[in-house]
């Protein structure tokens, strides 16, 4: 008889088929393991990936030009073909039929602000234009482009076209520093290429700050992984003590410290380094932003690569040391190799956390010290939500290719964070 002949015949107490029983007995686990787990799942959906979706959505959506030009949208929809440099009487009537409409709806800034987006200048424009729709009698066109000859210019024709859609792919374009011509999207003018910049900034920026803690971090790992352990808990809570304390008072605490007038400005004039007129300028640029955020992220090197060091057996150092290698060879050839997933793993979570770090480049670094997070917060808060959107999926996408180079160089198995 064979193992799953024996197995249908087995029964259990109550009578039922053994097969069957264990069968209903996995389902009940799996469905205990699953509400255990639902908590979390709900979480993580209503915090994560929810707000995440909203993000992606609302950096391709916008109705502000649709919604208050049915007309005018309408008739771009049923004219795909144009030649912008040329636009026909019945386009001009459909936009002074939306233009009187906003004036008495009084919601012109809303075309006229998703307008600005793409093409500068236009909110006034259409503030203008509403207010003498009502009086215009034909030919509308001539009429509008005596009011303003920008009402004839292909470069607007063109942009309101592509805002007639809500859909649209504007904001990355806007957001890779392109500008609209009336020939199309072309590269923006150098005065005026911010956002590329601001991203190269940033990942240059969160390289320079994770070289800085990685140097900083690896003797104090591995202090902490050959002391005794007396010693080396009374060290370890020096090392944490700084998640006891508000991100907030440490970052105001370096602008005590690093200011003009501050304790090593001081300290410097006082030995004589320095004279009074000739302090050092270490607040509000790119120096001050440094600082700071190295001491802020350095914690989190720490943690991964004391995860690492301390279970890597001291008799590998001294086996190579008793075959001849010298101090410098042990460490090079033996102890680093056996750290590299304690350092991959600190290096890629302070890179990523210094990328999209704000308070910090926001109290001390001043307008040299700024990174993409802090143009990202203020298009949220007081320009445009869309670009806002654009530039944080790009910066997402940006975060998620480097979790993939990780996974192919390292592996995402190995990673160690403590």
């Amino acid at each position: 008889m064979t193992e799953a002949a024996a197995t249908e015949l087995l029964t259990t107490a109550d009578g039922r088929p053994l097969k069957e029983a264990l069968a209903t007995a996995q389902m009940r686990a799996k469905r205990r393991a699953f509400l255990l787990v639902l908590p979390l799942l709900i979480f993580v959906l209503l915090t994560f990936l929810i707000p995440i979706g909203y993000m992606l959505k609302r950096s391709v959506e916008h109705d502000g030009f649709s919604k208050s030009t049915p007309t005018l949208s309408a008739w771009f929809e049923a004219n795909p073909e144009i030649d912008y440099t040329n636009i026909p009487e019945e386009a001009y009537a459909a936009l002074v039929k939306d233009l009187a409409q906003m004036q008495a709806d009084r919601n012109t800034g809303m075309a006229g602000t998703r307008m600005n987006y793409t093409v500068p200048g236009t909110i006034s424009l259409f503030k203008a234009g509403a207010r003498a729709a009502g009086d215009m009698s034909p030919p509308f066109k001539e009429a509008m482009i005596e009011l303003n000859p920008m009402w004839g210019e292909p470069v607007l024709w063109r942009g309101m076209d592509a805002a007639s859609s809500q859909y649209t792919t504007e904001f990355y374009k806007v957001a890779a520093d392109r500008k609209l011509t009336a020939d199309g999207w072309a590269k923006g003018d150098d005065n005026q290429r911010i956002y590329v910049y601001l991203f190269v900034k940033t990942f240059l920026v969160s390289a320079l700050i994770t070289l800085i803690c990685l140097v900083l971090a690896f003797p104090i790992a591995h202090l902490l992984a050959v002391l005794p352990m007396a010693k080396s808990s009374l060290l370890m809570i020096l090392v944490l003590l700084p998640f006891w304390t508000s991100l907030l008072v440490r970052t105001t605490s370096w602008i005590a410290i690093l200011q003009e007038q501050g304790i090593v400005n001081n300290a410097l004039v006082w030995l004589g380094v320095l004279s009074n007129d000739g302090r050092l300028s270490m607040m509000y640029n790119m120096t001050g932003t440094i600082v700071a955020m190295s001491h802020v992220l350095l914690p989190f090197m720490i943690l991964p690569l004391y995860s690492v060091m301390r279970v890597i057996p001291p008799s590998y150092a001294r086996a190579a040391r008793s075959l001849g290698a010298t101090s410098w060879t042990t460490f090079r050839r033996i102890y680093v190799p056996q750290t590299l997933p304690g350092i991959a793993a600190g290096s890629l979570l302070v890179f990523i956390l210094a990328v999209g770090y704000f308070i910090t480049p926001a109290l001390v670094g001043g307008a040299d010290g700024q990174l993409i997070s802090n143009l990202i917060s203020f298009h949220m808060s007081r320009s445009n939500w869309s670009l806002a959107a654009a530039l944080a999926a790009m910066l997402l996408v940006a975060i998620l290719a480097l979790y993939w180079i990780y996974d192919r160089l390292i592996g995402i198995d190995r990673l160690k964070l403590g």
